[in-house]
């Protein structure tokens, strides 16, 4: 993940799948881009200045599926149920 982009978690409430999905996002960011002299490109000091989260499909259910956010509390509460 880029540094300064943040991440939600989600979960498909069709199928209750909380790890696979489609994220598309638009991201607007400022570099800095060093080429070597045999024209070789390293991006450095990448920063995101603007990000949107345009669509999210579940991997499983694809596009008949309907996603949501899901707070972090609710994701640690599941993650933990049967383990012990």
């Amino acid at each position: 993940m880029t540094p300064g982009s943040t991440a939600a978690r989600y979960r498909c409430r069709t199928c209750g799948n909380l790890t696979r999905f489609d994220v598309t996002t638009n991201r607007r960011t400022r570099a800095f881009h060093h080429y070597t002299v045999g024209g070789e490109l390293a991006v450095e000091d990448e920063t995101v200045l603007d990000e949107r989260v345009e669509s999210v499909t579940c991997r499983w259910c694809g596009p008949s599926g309907v996603v949501e956010p899901v707070a972090e509390d609710e994701v640690a509460a599941v993650d933990g149920e049967g383990r012990s």
